[in-house]
């Protein structure tokens, strides 16, 4: 099979459409997979390609001040981490509507993503049924409690803070999956994390899968591994994406 690689522009949206050259042309299950914080969308192709193989179409979007949209880290702490975040977020209906308009998605989408991807991804499960199904990998649920870990390290290190800074950012609770775990309803959540995490704290993610553990849908495999996910992962993401949208 041979797999193809297109590079596409939506707006100001820079994305890779990764698809069966056989197949690019019809109605394909859609999967949107982001990438993490500092990365860019062509480091998860090999993830994409491993999707492809089995029939779906992959899109992978560089988020904003990322990639083609590389633009300088705010000083502020966590300013330009969570607009990213907010603007994936904001762009994820967006992207659905251009394709499922060309004819190319129907209504059976997956998303998932690592690290800042990941928690894309959990943000994005609080607020789209029309997700069947998402991975995340290295990221987390608990977007409330990352934050409070990132203003905890911006003033241990004596970084400068907005006094108005939980205002400016009071979206977040609304998207924070472990609050809001009802909205999973019953659709089929894939986790990986690596217990020697030093970017996405390992804890949290094992916390929430504890606390959920009564439900057959949450996936969850941690390995001794640090902030890198490997082949044999993307294989395990490629077999859960599978099972549970094909």
């Amino acid at each position: 099979m041979k797999i193809i690689i297109r590079k596409r522009t939506l707006g100001t949206i820079p994305l890779l459409e990764v698809v069966s050259s056989e197949q690019r042309n019809v109605l394909l299950p859609l999967i949107i997979y982001y990438h993490g914080w500092q990365s860019s969308k062509e480091l998860n192709l090999t993830q994409a390609r491993y999707l492809a193989q089995k029939g779906f179409r992959v899109l992978l979007p560089d988020a904003m001040n990322h990639g083609e949209r590389k633009q300088p880290v705010s000083r502020i702490p966590a300013l330009t981490f969570w607009q990213s975040i907010q603007t994936n977020l904001f762009e994820f209906s967006f992207i659905i509507d251009h394709f499922q308009k060309i004819g190319l998605v129907g209504d059976v989408i997956g998303v998932g993503g690592t690290s800042m991807g990941g928690i894309t991804t959990c943000a994005l499960m609080t607020h789209h049924p029309e997700i069947k199904a998402a991975a995340c990998l290295m990221g987390s649920p608990k977007l409330v409690a990352y934050q409070e870990r990132l203003v905890q390290y911006a003033r241990k290190s004596n970084r400068y803070l907005p006094q108005v800074q939980d205002e400016l950012l009071n979206w977040i609770p609304n998207y924070d999956l472990s609050l809001h775990p009802e909205t999973l309803d019953g659709r089929s959540l894939f986790i990986w994390h690596g217990k020697q995490d030093e970017v996405v704290p390992y804890q949290d993610v094992a916390d929430f899968a504890e606390e959920h553990k009564e439900l057959p849908n949450i996936f969850f495999t941690d390995e001794n591994e640090g902030h890198l996910v490997k082949t044999i992962t993307m294989r395990q993401v490629t077999a859960f994406f599978v099972n549970e949208v094909l």
